[in-house]
């Protein structure tokens, strides 16, 4: 059996939460919760913010520009109404000189002027609409941005572990504030001028013929009632595809952050089929959510049909009676219909602010949480002379994230001022948890800390931590240069500080034969240095603030015996008059501690020097050593050490899948230069590739029966408008025949459109329905061909700054939903656009060819507009995208480090970092906003200057006898409908170009080979494991020019152990990484049995390999499938025999829940059983182990 050495085989009960600054995310089977802290699972009701509380954060430019945006907006949205009163005008000369064509020829041409007025007047307006509203939208979304990180970066450490997690933070950032931001922008441009086109339609109307619009504002509270319905229905489903989109996103951070231990243990498949488990709920409420919208917007129409039926029969009263002519009563009943049609198209954005109600709830949240850090208080006091006397009195302590599990129980300890302490003990002992206590991370549940006799709860937090140098057993890096990661131990350090903290540390020499030096950039969590290079950079960080108190959590784990033994050294003379506590499992390490303290069972059980504590062969400190020097065969090789309570075979360190000092980093030393790289050069091949339609549409071919109905019942919804134009205008003609026509005309009329009521439910509800299920096939399709694809690429792919976990994760969230806005939303505009123009060109070409061609020459002014602002939106959308890539990356990065982050008080730099990424795009979204809105008002001017010119030619070809009344007005009612509808389709260009521009990179991912080939070859029948490297050459892809090999030749032999020793960065764990195929040497071969590993199955291969990293990835589950990881379908026999051959199955058995935390079995979002693994398999008949029993069927078949 392959031992599962990844797992939980050195995981820390008790210490666990405070000993890794990575805070992993949530990870589940497809009916299986698995949380220790989180404990029963409630179903909670969706909850959401006012839509006053999203603009929160406007100040008073914001006010000043959400207040020219809403003038702009309403005067947009009245244009329609007064553009009606001239069309009155005109109607009135038209249909009552009839038999004098030629007098009311020219006076046409005279009122047609007033439209180009018209025209000009909403120009202006529009444009000052959309610049102000985009420009005001980024600006307070960056305002958000900020405040919901600097609230994250406040909260206390405990939140990290129970409540919050990074996938939930990118979420929120890239995700969720975006839906905030789009509620902010331009629909609330949007929604004003549709509402300002509804009262000022209904105030026109009321002003010229009242009893028209008292009967049509009787049905308004129908077309309220139906919005409303749709908007109570879709907020519950929306938020529930929230919901399980995070859960989705948390999985893809957690998996892709460890993808080395995914690929090591071939567990890719297992990765996917989680990946889908937690997608597969979206594809429900995603189709109930298409349904909702169908049935809501069919309703709405619904609703204007049965009105329009209405309105044209009492208008034939009206004009019958001679309360008002046939012009006044026609455009006063288009007048107040249209003002209602505004509501039906005030609808998209009303769902939008619904959306950004639910997604703005756990933001503002977390931004008013009242559980704020103690860092942020200003009561705490500051000592004026600070000795380092440190006591522990009574300290009782457990996790908030396991409370039930006591850590110390009346712990006491003494460390005097300028004296140094080692803690010792087993694994789980609390030796790390001392650390936290002492920086605060955590508050004892009794009992008190005291630093100078001074309670440190009553100390300034702030002041406190900025006398404490803290090195972890797992450091943290940003990804950011190696003079950027040294600052944060102490910001305004100078150059001269940095390089004596380096040389202290003994890091001056291996960054000096970087090419870039103190510039080089180190990758995501220092991917591109090696284990033992971070510990060195770690420990600058700590020693360049020149700390008072020095706190050590296996600083020297990672080094080699060279590098070891002179670093310790410069740590000694470092410690020299400060207060230093030492937690250590390699016992050679703390010989020279003043104090050693001895931990169990969450209590010092002894203290002394080491000769007082090994004078007594009885005690535990004894204990420790003898077990050590009883099997040093067992111990760590010099650049790794030996760990205590974890006597496992060789454990080789982390520059396993890392590179070393020889290839250093493929990045530029300037860190803009970086970034440009990142944002420029990293994206040139998506940006300038073309992507072609059949390729992009053929990703919904499975799908087609969907597509098929949905296309039909789109182009049904929209060819139902031009017959509508139609049916309108011949009761227009009708007003000005004898009564007798006219009744006969009306009824007809009003018939069809009470049958038309009925049909656009139906057609609507079909249409959104269907797209619906495609669009949420589609996302899911996408998101898992993606995941696949990125799960796919070598490990090198990951080293580059582009595909950190933070930005695949999040593209993996933003993209797959801005394809599905491209390829089936757009479709579904478009199919009924289509349906509207055909449809109206034909009826128009029938009534009258001269007026129809004459409005077709203005169309390619109008599609001018459109084209040109689409190219804006996709240059600059572009770039903007990729900034908030690189900001999203630097907030994920900070949240889940965020231990260091309070550590080192960097809050301040992190968000001043954040801030900097935010400003080009809060810069230029003024300009972006400015030309975006001129090239939409010039679309808008095109628009209604059309109409001002149709009508104009129309009373020429009156004049000439070429055209009658009636074709006249039929043909310009049925192109004004068309014309209004493109207008429509450009106000949501916005929208549908954000899309556009991540199709290519969707597809580069995809579509990417792996330089590492493949899952293709043969498999050995029997594996003896003889290992051979013959002639090798090798550089790291990201430093091609830097030689890590060169012609290398290492044979293991079948069943002996080697030990690969050197300097950090000599390339040991380079020679792992060829025989897991993390990389491919570029010549010579890596052989096993005889056999070149390159013509091996790379799964088979690695299910033959057991790997131990230095810095063990261990993912959110119960530990048992933890283990489970090692061998998919293993027994519980095997995988407690595991855990007893790595000396873990004792401290195991000794949680609460042993192998398994709590689990809870979810269905149809109820929770149906809970409890440890072990108690719910004894259960035949429960669901869980049916699911495992399933599962295990499977596992057998494949």
């Amino acid at each position: 059996m392959t031992l599962p050495a990844d797992s939980s085989l050195s995981i820390k009960h008790g210490d666990a939460a405070g000993e890794s600054d990575k805070v992993v995310s949530g990870k589940e089977d497809l009916c299986t919760a698995a949380s220790a802290a989180a404990g029963p699972s409630k179903k909670t009701p969706t909850k959401k913010v006012s839509f006053l509380k999203l603009f929160s954060f406007a100040d008073f430019y914001d006010c000043v520009l959400m207040t020219l945006g809403s003038v702009g907006a309403c005067i947009h949205g009245v244009s329609v109404p007064i553009f009606f009163i001239f069309f009155g005008k005109l109607i009135n000369i038209i249909g009552l000189a009839y038999l004098f064509p030629k007098e009311a020829s020219h006076k046409v041409a005279k009122y047609s002027l007033d439209f180009v007025y018209l025209s000009v007047a909403i120009l202006f307006s529009s444009w000052i609409e959309v610049a102000c509203w985009m420009h005001t939208g980024e600006r307070q979304a960056a305002k958000l941005r900020m405040a919901y990180l600097r609230s994250m970066l406040r909260q206390d450490i405990s939140l990290f572990d129970t409540e919050a997690s990074t996938g939930e933070v990118i979420s929120a950032i890239t995700s969720d504030i975006i839906v905030v931001q789009d509620a902010l922008s331009e629909k609330v441009g949007n929604f004003m001028h549709y509402i300002s086109r509804f009262l000022g339609g209904f105030i026109i109307g009321f002003v010229r013929v009242w009893q028209i619009s008292l009967v049509t504002l009787s049905i308004v509270p129908l077309i309220a009632l139906a919005g409303g319905i749709y908007a109570y229905v879709a907020t519950g489903l929306i938020a529930r595809v929230r919901k399980s989109y995070v859960k989705a996103g948390e999985i893809a951070e957690e998996v892709i952050g460890n993808v080395r231990t995914v690929q090591a243990f071939a567990g890719e498949e297992r990765a996917v089929g989680s990946y889908r488990a937690a997608l597969v709920n979206t594809y429900k409420y995603g189709m109930k959510a298409g349904l909702a919208k169908g049935l809501g917007l069919g309703s709405l129409h619904c609703v204007l049909f049965l009105s329009w039926a209405l309105l044209v029969w009492y208008t034939s009263i009206v004009v019958h009676k001679e309360i008002a002519n046939g012009g006044e009563s026609f455009t006063t009943m288009l007048n107040v219909v249209i003002a209602g049609l505004s509501l039906g198209q005030a609808a998209p954005d009303i769902s939008a602010f619904v959306r950004a109600k639910a997604a703005a709830y756990p933001i503002f949240e977390m931004i008013e949480r009242d559980t704020v850090s103690k860092a942020n208080s200003k009561t705490g006091k500051k000592l004026q002379k600070l000795e380092g006397h440190i006591q522990f009195k009574d300290v009782s302590f457990s996790y908030p994230s396991r409370p039930d599990a006591l850590i110390f129980n009346k712990l006491n300890l003494y460390i005097p001022s300028g004296k140094i302490m080692a803690l010792v003990g087993g694994s789980g002992s609390g030796k790390s948890t001392v650390v936290s206590l002492i920086e605060r991370f955590y508050e004892p549940q009794s009992g008190q800390i005291l630093l100078d006799g001074n309670d440190i709860r009553d100390i300034d937090l702030k002041w406190l931590r900025q006398q404490i140098g803290l090195v972890n057993q797992e450091p943290a890096l940003f990804a950011t240069t190696i003079r950027e990661n040294i600052l944060y131990g102490k910001d305004d350090a100078t150059l001269a500080e940095i390089q004596q903290a380096a040389k202290l540390s003994e890091a001056l020499s291996f960054i000096n034969n970087l090419p870039d030096r103190f510039e080089t950039q180190v990758g995501e969590r220092g991917i591109q240095l090696s284990g033992g290079q971070k510990q060195r950079i770690a420990i600058s960080r700590a020693i360049v603030k020149n700390p008072s108190i020095l706190l050590l959590d296996e600083a020297t784990s990672a080094l080699d015996t060279e590098s070891e033994k002179s670093v310790q050294e410069a740590l000694d003379r470092v410690m020299v008059g400060r207060t230093t506590i030492v937690v250590a499992h390699r016992l050679s390490t703390i010989r020279n501690a003043d104090m050693i303290a001895v931990v169990q069972n969450g209590k010092i059980v002894e203290t002394g020097n080491h000769e007082e504590l090994i004078a007594n062969p009885n005690s535990a400190y004894a204990s420790l050593v003898q077990l050590q020097e009883a099997a040093p065969n067992l111990q760590r090789h010099p650049s790794q050490g030996p760990t205590m309570g974890r006597p496992l075979s060789i454990k080789y360190s982390r520059e396993l899948s890392r590179t070393t000092t020889s290839f250093g980093t493929s990045f530029r030393s300037d860190r803009e230069s970086s970034i440009g790289r990142a944002v420029d050069g990293g994206d040139v091949s998506s940006r300038s590739r073309h992507v072609s339609s059949g390729r992009l549409y053929s990703m919904v071919g499975p799908d087609w029966p969907y597509g098929l109905v949905g296309t039909i019942c789109a182009l049904i919804a929209g060819a139902q408008m031009p017959l509508f134009a139609l049916g309108v205008s011949q009761a227009l003609v009708a007003y000005y025949m004898g009564w007798e026509t006219t009744q006969r005309e009306v009824k007809k009329i009003s018939l069809l459109f009470c049958g038309a009521s009925v049909i656009t439910v139906i057609v609507h509800g079909i249409t959104h329905c269907s797209f619906g299920i495609m669009g949420e096939r589609l996302t899911l399709r996408v998101r898992l061909m993606m995941f696949s694809a990125i799960l796919r690429n070598e490990i090198g792919w990951f080293d580059d700054v582009n595909n950190t976990s933070g930005m695949l994760s999040s593209r993996l969230e933003t993209d797959a939903t801005l394809i599905r806005t491209v390829v089936v939303d757009r479709a579904t505009i478009l199919l009924q656009n289509v349906g509207l123009i055909v449809g109206s060109f034909i009826i128009a070409f029938i009534l009258n060819w001269r007026i129809t061609l004459v409005v077709i020459a203005t169309y390619p002014l109008i599609v001018s507009g459109h084209i040109s602002e689409k190219l804006f939106m996709r240059g600059y959308g572009g770039d903007l995208s990729k900034a908030y890539l690189r900001a999203n990356m630097l907030a994920g990065e900070a949240v889940s480090n965020m231990r260091t982050v309070a550590a080192f008080c960097a809050e301040d730099k992190v968000l001043d970092l954040y801030s900097a990424e935010l400003l080009e795009p809060s810069k230029r979204s003024f300009t972006r906003g400015q030309i975006a809105g001129l090239f939409y008002g010039i679309s808008q001017f095109f628009i209604f200057s059309s109409y001002g010119l149709a009508l104009w030619y129309g009373s020429v070809l009156m004049g000439k006898e070429l055209a009658s009344f009636k074709s006249l007005m039929k043909s310009f009612m049925v192109l004004i409908v068309t014309a209004l509808a493109m207008g429509e389709t450009l106000a949501m260009a916005p929208d549908l170009l954000r899309g556009n521009q991540m199709v290519a990179s969707v597809f580069e991912v995809m579509d990417r080979k792996s330089e590492v080939l493949g899952d293709v070859g043969e498999e050995l029948t029997a594996v003896e494991g003889t290992i051979e490297l013959r002639g090798v050459n090798f550089s790291y892809p990201s430093r091609p020019d830097v030689v890590i090999f060169q012609d290398l030749d290492l044979k293991v032999r079948s069943g002996k152990s080697m030990a690969l020793v050197g300097h950090s960065g000599s390339g040991k764990s380079s020679v792992l990484s060829l025989i897991l195929r993390f990389y491919d040497p570029n010549s010579g071969k890596v052989m096993i049995d005889g056999k070149d590993i390159k013509k091996l199955r790379l799964k088979w291969l690695r299910k033959h390999i057991g790997l131990v990293q230095q810095e063990p990835a261990l993912f959110a589950t119960s530990i048992y499938e933890n283990i489970l990881y090692g061998r998919e379908g293993a027994s519980e026999t095997e995988v407690m025999e595991a855990a007893k051959l790595a000396n873990a199955h004792s401290f195991i058995s000794g949680l609460p829940e042993g192998y398994s935390t709590k689990i809870s079995v979810i269905q149809e979002g109820k929770v149906i059983e809970q409890g440890t693994h072990s108690s719910l398999v004894e259960n035949r008949d429960g669901a869980y182990y049916k699911l495992i029993n399933m599962q295990r069927q499977q596992q057998q078949q494949n």
